[in-house]
């Protein structure tokens, strides 16, 4: 039986319960699926982009270009070229496939400025098993410094878009979803990953495009985890830590969020949104949040906390089944355990391999109901 040692916790403070997803900005509720598809957009507007800014659009047109491209279960380079024909914007995708014809399912990570490229005994994980690896530099689309100007192409393409950091590296996952189906790589099996900063990319890009299958936020932190909650701990070296806040984070990356987010600090409990609702977003698809039990800054509570919160949207929708979430020991990483469990899940759901008893399982208390709405019944 999967058990990690419990996580010694030692503060908690709810700041505020979360706001109910199932409510319109008119103060109805969500009774029906075509309901919730309204709301849906609703969300969009209201927890992704007054988080993240205005979304770059879809371009106007989209080339991909072979740079070498030696062939199946060798590592390939492609390079898209999209955004508007008067400032187009490119960069590299590198692909590693499995030895077959047919399109593949195709797990898409935007992490490769720290990856380098990522590990090849993982991406061989995913190949062997007859899953397409594909990855790409976020940095290319905007820089990840701080302060820098809003100088690049992207940004330079689409003016009047208020959107930061997250915003346009999610563009890079539709891109990239993009070029595998011109290329007819793929097939309908699209996953986005990605760690830390690159986790709430991968949610934000997930939770928007429908095409995203499961959508796999690895340790996302404060901006994948919840602002309404925080906690200390004492991690697996003896050392108490806490969690990331919103103002560390607005504070420290004000260039990855909205123009208006500084608005909020020392507000958090007046914020029009919460981290569950980008969750939820994703739902009827598959959402697998992958954390580790000492990497506190993540915020283990917070993270079950609005996992849990989403859950109801699932349970709404009739597929509770579908959100799913594990914690290791260890730091902050995604390392090759990460990447098994979602490869797990992946067999399972297209070849009903036995899910690991590692999923569901939190090495610590469960903490206080942050929440108090449920589901309403559905009636269609």
């Amino acid at each position: 039986m999967y058990q990690l040692k419990k996580l010694e916790v030692t503060f908690y403070e709810e700041l505020a319960k979360l706001p109910d997803p199932f409510a319109f900005s008119d103060g109805s509720r969500v009774k029906t699926a075509a309901d919730w598809k309204r709301r849906r957009e609703e969300l969009i507007k209201t927890a992704v982009e007054a988080q993240y800014g205005t979304l770059p659009p879809e371009p106007e047109f989209l080339e991909v270009e072979p740079l070498y491209t030696p062939g199946p279960g060798k590592l390939e380079n492609y390079r898209i070229i999209t955004g508007t024909r008067a400032c187009p914007v490119s960069f590299v995708m590198q692909v590693q496939r499995p030895k077959k014809k047919e399109p593949c399912p195709a797990v898409i990570n935007g992490d490769l400025c720290w990856y380098g490229p990522q590990d090849r005994a993982i991406w061989s994980m995913f190949t062997e098993a007859g899953i397409i690896a594909a990855g790409f530099n976020r940095t290319e689309i905007v820089p990840d410094i701080r302060g820098a100007k809003r100088t690049s192409a992207l940004q330079r393409a689409y003016p009047d878009k208020t959107f930061g950091g997250i915003a346009a590296w999610a563009w890079g996952y539709w891109r990239c979803t993009d070029a595998l189906i011109k290329l007819g790589l793929c097939d309908e099996h699209i996953v986005y990953t990605g760690l830390s900063r690159g986790g709430k990319t991968a949610l934000v890009a997930g939770a928007v495009d429908e095409r995203a299958w499961i959508t796999n936020p690895e340790a996302p932190c404060a901006g994948g985890s919840l602002y309404r909650s925080r906690m200390r701990a004492i991690t697996e070296d003896g050392a108490e830590r806490r969690s990331e806040e919103y103002d560390d984070i607005v504070k420290t990356f004000p260039d990855w969020f909205a123009p208006d987010a500084a608005d909020y600090i020392g507000r958090v409990p007046e914020l029009p949104y919460d981290i569950h609702e980008l969750k939820a977003l994703v739902a009827p698809r598959i959402f697998f949040n992958s954390e580790a039990k000492s990497d506190l800054w993540a915020g283990p509570l917070q993270a079950y906390q609005s996992n849990i919160a989403a859950r109801e949207v699932y349970k709404f929708l009739g597929c509770p089944e579908n959100i799913l979430w594990y914690w290791r020991d260890g730091y902050h990483d995604q390392n090759a355990e990460d990447f098994g469990m979602l490869l797990n899940l992946i067999q399972n759901r297209l070849k009903g391999e036995e899910l690991s008893e590692k999923f569901g399982y939190i090495p610590f208390d469960e903490p206080p109901s942050i929440f108090d709405w449920r589901a309403p019944a559905r009636e269609d």
